[in-house]
């Protein structure tokens, strides 16, 4: 199965991002350093650093690995973030998984929504055995998420990552193949 595919769920649609998501996604969250606090790139200074990122996107979704959706509601068409595989190891079947939504719809659980789709997802149209998130410990919104997704907690890596605040220390969560089918 190729790899991005529509992906619904009550509230949301889960699509490949488009050249003309340009504007929501420079305006909703990409430029608002509230929402790449805890991200591996810095907020888009202009529009253009968003124009090229997507047009990078436009030839990785061809791929039958790539795995990146934009996060729409279905109530209005608004693009409010993004979900992604952000790290693969194809020899021990694992995918790592990144995401973000814009600061005005924090705490409506859009995120656990749009997450519970992309695991469900991969565990039955991948032959994925462990997922993993990470995230920067202060960053505690996050863990929130991922732990209400059935992820389990594994540790804390300390120093181990590097993004827009600096290094950090980064909390491990996974899931199994096993644990997800039982």
């Amino acid at each position: 199965m190729p790899g991005t595919q529509k992906l619904t769920s009550e509230r949301l649609i889960l699509r490949p991002l488009q050249a003309n998501d340009v504007s929501m996604m420079f305006h909703n969250w990409a430029s608002d350093p509230r929402v790449t606090k805890y991200l591996t790139w810095p907020a888009h200074e202009s529009i253009e650093i968003t124009k090229k990122s997507l047009k990078i996107k436009k030839s990785l979704y061809q791929q039958p690995d790539y795995y990146d959706w934009g996060i729409v509601l279905k109530e209005n068409d608004e693009l409010i973030g993004t979900i992604s595989v952000v790290n693969q190891d194809p020899n021990i079947k694992l995918m790592e998984l990144g995401f973000c939504i814009g600061y005005d719809w924090w705490g409506n659980g859009y995120t656990p929504e749009a997450l519970k789709l992309v695991i469900d997802y991969l565990f039955h149209h991948s032959d994925v055995n462990r997922i993993e998130i990470v995230h920067d410990c202060r960053n505690v919104n996050s863990g929130k998420v991922i732990k209400k997704c059935g992820l389990t907690y594994e540790g804390t890596l300390r120093q181990r990552g590097m993004n827009s605040s600096g290094i950090c220390d980064e909390a491990m969560y996974s899931l199994l193949r096993e644990d997800y089918f039982k």
